[in-house]
C-alpha cells in the first residue's frame, strides 16, 4: 500500500529563485526605476550577488536597465504578467477564502456584498459559530445610508450613483433630502478615512452591530465590500475592537489580492 501524500509536507523549492525573486518584488513596490546599490540592499543582498539574477531578468525580459543612468525597472514581460493576473482576477473568488477565514476568527456572520441594480446586494453569507437572528440572505438589497455596508459603499462611490440608489429603495416614498444625503455621505467619507471601516450599532436592527470595508481593485475602484456583524453583547462596537480590526484587515487582504496599491 503506497503512503498517501502529506499535504504538511514541504515541498521542494528552487533557491535562487527565492534569493533572487525579491528583486522583481521591490522594483514592484517602488515607483520609479532603482540603482543596483539601493536595489540590492532592498532585498538584503550585495551588489555583486544581486547583479547575476538582474541579468537572468533582463534576457527573460522581466528587467530592464536604463543605459544611461544604469537603474533598473521592470521590463515588457512582467508587464504582461500583471496584466494576465488582473484580467484572471475574480474579485468574489478572490474575496470568498478571506471571508471564511474571518469569520472562523471571529465567530461571527460575514457577508460579502456588491453594488447591484438597486444597490448594496448580498452575494455571499458566511454564518458564524454565534447565532445571528436575522432575516439577511444572499440577493438581500441593503439601506445605502441605514447600515454599515451602505455606508461603506458611501464612502467611496460617486454621488450620482448613490443618488440613483436611494431613490430607487424609497418605494414611492420620498427620499432623504439632498441636505440630508449630502450630511450622511461626508459622515460616511470622514468614519471611513478615519477608522477604515464603517459601524453600525443597533442600526438599522437592534441588538446588531456590524463592522464594514470596502475592497478596491487595481484601479482604485471599490469592487465588493466585506462585513461582519452579530449580537451586541458578543460583537464590540469600538473603533479600535477586534472586529474592526480584523474585517479592515481582511478587506486591504483581499485588495492587496486584486492588485490594489492605495
Amino acid at each position: 500500500m503506497k503512503d498517501e501524500p502529506n499535504p504538511r509536507k514541504e515541498q521542494r523549492a528552487i533557491q535562487s529563485i527565492e534569493v533572487g525573486g525579491p528583486l522583481l518584488l521591490a522594483l514592484a513596490d517602488r515607483a520609479g526605476p532603482m540603482s543596483l546599490k539601493d536595489l540590492a540592499a532592498a532585498v538584503g543582498l550585495t551588489p555583486s550577488r544581486a547583479h547575476p539574477y538582474l541579468v537572468s531578468f533582463g534576457k527573460l525580459g522581466l528587467v530592464e536597465q536604463d543605459r544611461a543612468s544604469g537603474r533598473y525597472a521592470l521590463g515588457p514581460a512582467a508587464l504582461q504578467i500583471g496584466l494576465s493576473c488582473l484580467h484572471q482576477s475574480d474579485p468574489l473568488k478572490a474575496a470568498t477564502p478571506v471571508a471564511e477565514a474571518l469569520a472562523a476568527e471571529l465567530e461571527h456572520a460575514v457577508a460579502i456584498v456588491v453594488w447591484g441594480n438597486f444597490g448594496p446586494t448580498v452575494v455571499r453569507l458566511i454564518e458564524g459559530r454565534q447565532p445571528l437572528h436575522v432575516n439577511l440572505r444572499v440577493g438581500a438589497v441593503m439601506s445605502v445610508l441605514g447600515t454599515a455596508t451602505g455606508r461603506a459603499f458611501a464612502a467611496v462611490l460617486p454621488r450620482a450613483t448613490l443618488d440613483a440608489a436611494i431613490a430607487s429603495q424609497a418605494g414611492g416614498a420620498a427620499p432623504p433630502g439632498k441636505t440630508t444625503v449630502t450630511r450622511e455621505v461626508r459622515e460616511a467619507a470622514a468614519e471611513l478615512a478615519e477608522h477604515g471601516v464603517a459601524r453600525a450599532m443597533g442600526r438599522p436592527i437592534p441588538g446588531i452591530n456590524a463592522f464594514s470595508a470596502p475592497v478596491f481593485d487595481h484601479e482604485g475602484r471599490v469592487a465588493l465590500v466585506l462585513t461582519s456583524l452579530g449580537p451586541a453583547d458578543s460583537f464590540a462596537a469600538d473603533w479600535r475592537s477586534p472586529c474592526a480590526t480584523a474585517v479592515r484587515r481582511a478587506a486591504e487582504q483581499v485588495s492587496r489580492r486584486l492588485g490594489c496599491r492605495r
